[in-house]
């Protein structure tokens, strides 16, 4: 699930302690006051991750600035990157081989 997704599944930010805010948009062309509130949420580059206390603050901060971050719960952070550590798990190699295996006639 992307963290997209998991944002637009609308799971109560309330009941979690901890909350995790990845910078999905750019931040060039926003407002000053957005960059500024970003600025002190520590989002500073696109795709960063950072985790912080579910505080009635920083939920204010957080509707600030909604149309460029993605809010995460622990659970669905957890669930996102497990999911992205079992996509980058080696796996085995894929074996091809070009040459017929030898046939054994005896008869001939």
């Amino acid at each position: 699930m992307s963290a997209f997704n998991a944002f637009k599944a609308n799971v109560p930010v309330a009941w979690s302690p901890n909350l995790y805010i990845t910078l999905v948009r750019g931040i060039p062309g926003t407002r000053r006051l957005h960059r500024r509130t970003l600025e002190a949420l520590r989002l500073t580059k696109c795709n960063r991750t950072v985790m912080r206390w579910n505080t009635p603050t920083v939920r204010g901060m957080l509707q600030q600035v909604k149309r460029l971050v993605v809010v995460e719960t622990e659970e669905m952070y957890n669930a996102r990157k497990q999911k992205e550590a079992n996509h980058r798990a080696l796996r085995p190699p894929l074996v091809v081989n070009h040459h017929p295996a030898p046939t054994s006639d005896a008869s001939a």
